[in-house]
C-alpha cells in the first residue's frame, strides 16, 4: 500500500478542501507511469481509498498497483509551492 508521509498528508488535507474530499491520482493518457492528479469530492466505484492523518486519496486500479510499494511526499519550493514526490521507502 502506498506510504503517506505526514507533511503529504498535510499538503493533501489543504488542497483537497472540503471534508471528504480528496485528491484522485489516475494514469495520464493510460501509461501508469504517467499520473495525474486532480482534486475529487468522492472516490470512483473502483478506486483504492488510502487515508492518512485525515487526508484521502483516490487511486484508480492501475495507479495503485504501481504506487502499492511506493512513498508519497512533498517538497515545497521557496514561494511555498508545493511538488508531490514518489520515491521507494527506506529500508
Amino acid at each position: 500500500m502506498l506510504i503517506v508521509t505526514g507533511t503529504a498528508a498535510s499538503a493533501l488535507r489543504n488542497l483537497s478542501g472540503r471534508p471528504g474530499a480528496g485528491l484522485r491520482i489516475a494514469p495520464l493518457d493510460d501509461d501508469a507511469s504517467l499520473l495525474a492528479v486532480s482534486p475529487a469530492e468522492r472516490p470512483a466505484s473502483t478506486d483504492e481509498v488510502v487515508e492518512a492523518e485525515g487526508a484521502r486519496l483516490f487511486l484508480d486500479s492501475a495507479a495503485a498497483a504501481y504506487l502499492h510499494d511506493k512513498v508519497l511526499d512533498v517538497r515545497l519550493d521557496d514561494q511555498g509551492a508545493v511538488s508531490f514526490l514518489i520515491t521507494a521507502p527506506t529500508r
